[in-house]
């Protein structure tokens, strides 16, 4: 284990206990220390933490008793962000039962593998869903759902999107409950022993490089990165969050809505991500952290609203999910006095692995191995190490550490597969390419699956953006490998353009400039301009199915 990184460690501790309780015990601890403390502001309503444990203990008395939800059982959560995902992810919990949250972005035929996967009987979900969840009673496991209204919790507030206006939905199934009734039946849950070995949820990874796959993580594995980003973040009770990721997915899970809960502090929930809405609850209410990805912060900084003042309460930016554009970065401390602080992470290890330390973080960079975590270059083939350095070998990144999952869900093979074992320990293999600087911070290069085999030269798509980022007209880049007869691969760039650009520059130009600015095997041959790109709901943009697209295109030209 390398500890050239611990030089550049913040003022905390190196290494964290992990809490024997599980995670509804975080819960009932801010509740009971800070029970009249704001936990959630949701569009103009707040709630208490008193009111927040009550509610809980409400719905999972209710999953036990009248809906019949046993202890390890796999409980569906659908739905967006809102104040009934933290209290339906936290009364699952607190029922012994396990919380399978899916993307809201889903289609029928697409959550039936889930549903199948997971055998699911019982769901939460939010009313505007119902339409694709229906096809799927009687035709698999599912069988009961509790139906939520966000309007539920919204207050007098102007900018509450369309999906937190509709009223409560009327519905004449004798499978389908009502989520009042569910909260108002103040049914007692049964005793129930939680352990910090328990499983506690299966987040799915994103299926972009194949069928999703379960990562069982137990109330122990989630405590790891819940407590260390608290630490790490400098969370107190006084903290507000604001959270647009999706809770569904793990970095929003854990910063936007379990790091505050252990902490006592207030997260601001905002169901459908809008920049000027952004802008104002930061502004209005006084948020002080904020847990992003790129994509989102580059559209956040692109609002002409945007002024100094909007962001003085603000004490942390951080994230992760693509490279963050060094002018953006530029453009963001001039604002606001705060760099973006990256960092990095997998489902399988319920978001961070690597944190840049808040005092020195580097530009483009995973950051440092975080508490705990032994993380090292390896050959992919041989499983040698490589050696770090100024400019560092290449290989892929592995992992040990406390927040690891412990195995993907009925995936025997794959699990033989995803771990390795370096002197005695068990490494997860991440199947990202990196390198570490000699002053031990972790760069990406790309997935492995990514790499482009241009006439033999090995091309990294993330290079070749991060280069595209340092024109002024480029405000987002994904570069593919596509079909060529000759080469084998031939690189392509999607390019959407900054707003001043917009007719003021062509394809070619962009592939001019790129000569000058990488080695001839690297720089794009194709330049396609574009509005927007295909994303996954968590906002990282899904280069696989524009790489699809060209595919089908080039054999087309064949026939």
């Amino acid at each position: 284990m390398q500890t050239k990184h611990y030089e550049f460690w913040p003022n905390v501790t190196k290494s964290l206990t992990i809490p024997e309780n599980s995670l509804y015990d975080n819960l009932t601890v801010s509740a009971a220390r800070y029970p009249d403390h704001e936990a959630i502001y949701y569009y103009g309503h707040s709630i208490s933490y008193r009111e927040l444990l009550q509610e809980v203990e409400s719905l999972a008395g209710y999953l036990q008793q009248h809906l019949g939800v046993t202890s390890g059982e796999k409980v569906l959560l659908f739905m967006q962000n809102s104040p009934q995902f933290v209290i339906s992810f936290y009364a699952i919990l607190r029922a012994g039962a396990v919380v399978v949250p899916v993307n809201p972005m889903l289609k029928s035929n697409e959550l039936e593998f889930y549903v199948k996967d997971c055998e699911i009987r019982n769901g939460i979900i939010g009313q505007e869903l119902s339409e694709e969840v229906q096809p799927l009673i009687n035709k698999t496991t599912l069988g009961q759902l509790i139906i939520a209204s966000y309007s539920d919790y919204t207050g007098e507030e102007k900018d509450i999107p369309q999906e937190a206006l509709a009223p409560p939905a009327v519905f004449h199934n004798e499978n389908f409950f009502l989520w009042k009734d569910a909260i108002r039946s103040n049914i007692q849950p049964h005793d129930q022993r939680l352990e910090a070995d328990d499983l506690a949820v299966l987040p799915y990874t994103s299926g972009t490089t194949g069928l999703p796959k379960g990562c069982m993580h137990t109330n122990r594995t989630v405590q790891a990165n819940t407590v260390g980003a608290s630490h790490w973040s400098r969370l107190t009770s006084r903290s507000k969050s604001l959270m647009t990721l999706p809770l569904f997915h793990v970095t929003g899970m854990v910063h936007s809505m379990h790091m505050p809960i252990f902490s006592g502090s207030t997260m601001v929930i905002m169901t459908r991500w809008d920049r000027e809405t952004a802008r104002k609850l930061i502004r209005e209410q006084k948020c002080t952290h904020w847990v992003t990805i790129s994509t989102m912060l580059v559209d956040f900084l692109a609002n002409p609203e945007l002024q100094p003042e909007d962001l003085t309460t603000l004490i942390g930016i951080s994230g992760g999910g693509a490279a963050f554009p060094k002018a953006l970065g530029e453009k963001l401390f001039k604002l606001s006095g705060l760099e973006f602080t990256e960092g990095y992470g997998l489902s399988e290890t319920i978001a961070q692995t690597h944190f840049n330390p808040p005092e020195r973080p580097k530009m483009q960079c995973l950051g440092i191995p975080s508490f705990d975590v032994d993380s090292r270059i390896i050959d992919p083939v041989d499983q040698s190490e490589k050696e770090p350095g100024e400019i560092g070998e290449i290989g892929e990144i592995v992992v040990h550490g406390p927040q690891v999952m412990i195995g993907y869900y009925n995936r025997d093979e794959e699990n033989e597969s995803a771990f390795i074992e370096i002197d005695g320990k068990s490494f997860f293999r991440t199947g990202d390419i990196g390198r570490v600087d000699e002053e031990g911070y972790f760069f990406i290069v790309d997935r492995v699956k990514r790499m482009i085999n241009a006439s033999g030269y090995n091309v990294w798509p993330t290079e070749v953006e991060t280069s595209l980022y340092n024109h002024e007209a480029v405000e987002q880049a994904c570069v593919v490998g596509i079909p060529d007869p000759r080469k084998g691969e031939e690189i392509k760039a999607f390019i959407i353009l900054n707003k001043g650009y917009k007719g003021e520059i062509s394809e070619q130009e962009i592939i001019e400039w790129s000569k000058q600015q990488m080695a001839a095997y690297k720089y794009p041959r194709i330049v396609e301009f574009r509005e927007e790109f295909p994303t996954t709901a968590s906002g990282k943009i899904l280069w696989r199915k524009l790489q699809e697209e060209e595919v089908v295109r080039f054999e087309e030209t064949k026939k």
